[in-house]
């Protein structure tokens, strides 16, 4: 036997274990990688804390936290007031049928001009149908006031013998006058409590939790189970001040609301104090007011006129 065939033996001998620590290894890899590849395990989510449901209120409550709220609005606006300038019931009765569909501000920019031409029924009725667009033209839709202004000018002067009357039944039979024209001539020219619903009033007594009502009537009923009917006005002019400063249509200043800890919608606007001022509105945020007369005690500044705006 050769030197070369007694070794022979002996290399294939030598390759046997580096093929076991061989296949060893590629079976760690592989376990290796199986461990990477399988999915970790995530932890379960603890479950998301639920927000304790309000406390039903009882009517009880809800009519002592309302009359708490209308003396806080009482201190908060002193001065609240109708934000329509008029000298006279025929006047305000003209102003109130113009505020439809635009701002006080403009009705009071437009009435100084209306009426040094037409100041009484009679001259409102007799006016040119064109003419007196033109006239009111600023307050928007303009045809349509002109046609109501006529119509009810006309009643005063052949019904009411040229006087506005001041009865709710007798005001909602002139044209273009329903309840809440008739409620705002009957309290702030006649001293006759009433409830005034517009767009403000109505948000407002719905956020505040004292109706779910929509319907500008059935508001009205239901607020003037709230109140002593003494407070209607003074009430209507509360609110609606709060509305137009304060808690407003699309960002409310909750921030700055001084009846916030009784809404049951605080949170629905802007809670940040320094942001919710810079949301305020008229003389809470240093602008001038809707009226170009405002009354006594008034902490604001005038409106310009129209020529001035």
């Amino acid at each position: 036997m050769t030197a070369a065939q007694e070794s022979a033996p002996q290399q294939s001998t030598a390759k046997k274990p580096a093929a076991k620590k061989t296949a060893a290894k590629t079976t760690a890899a592989k376990k290796t990688t199986a461990k990477k590849a399988a999915p970790k395990k995530t932890a379960a989510k603890a479950p998301a804390k639920k927000t304790p449901a309000r406390k039903p209120e009882s009517r009880t409550a809800m009519v002592r936290r309302a009359r708490r709220i209308n003396r806080e609005l009482a201190e908060l606006y002193p001065y609240a007031h109708p934000e329509l300038d008029f000298t006279n019931p025929f006047e305000l009765l003209v102003a109130t049928v113009l505020s439809a569909q635009t701002t006080d501000l403009r009705v009071n920019q437009t009435t100084p001009g209306l009426f040094a031409v037409c100041p009484t029924p009679e001259d409102m009725a007799a006016m040119d149908p064109e003419r007196l667009e033109e006239l009111i033209r600023p307050t928007g839709f303009f045809r349509a006031k002109a046609k109501s202004l006529i119509g009810l000018s006309t009643a005063l002067r052949d019904r009411f013998g040229g006087e506005v009357p001041g009865r709710l039944d007798d005001l909602v039979t002139l044209p273009g006058v329903g309840r809440k024209t008739a409620n705002v001539v009957l309290g702030n020219a006649f001293g006759v409590p009433g409830i005034t619903v517009d767009t403000h009033f109505g948000r407002l007594v719905r956020r505040f939790g004292w109706t779910t009502q929509e319907d500008p009537v059935k508001v009205e009923a239901e607020i003037a189970e709230i109140f002593p009917k003494s407070e209607w006005t003074m009430l209507s002019h509360r609110v609606v001040f709060h509305g137009r400063r304060v808690c407003h249509s699309r960002k409310p200043a909750c921030g700055a609301c001084g009846i916030a800890p009784l809404c049951p919608s605080y949170g629905e606007g802007e809670t940040d104090p320094e942001k919710a001022k810079k949301l305020l509105k008229y003389e809470l945020g240093g602008q001038p007011g809707q009226r170009l007369n405002p009354p006594a005690g008034y902490p604001g500044r005038p409106a310009p006129p129209l020529a001035a705006s």
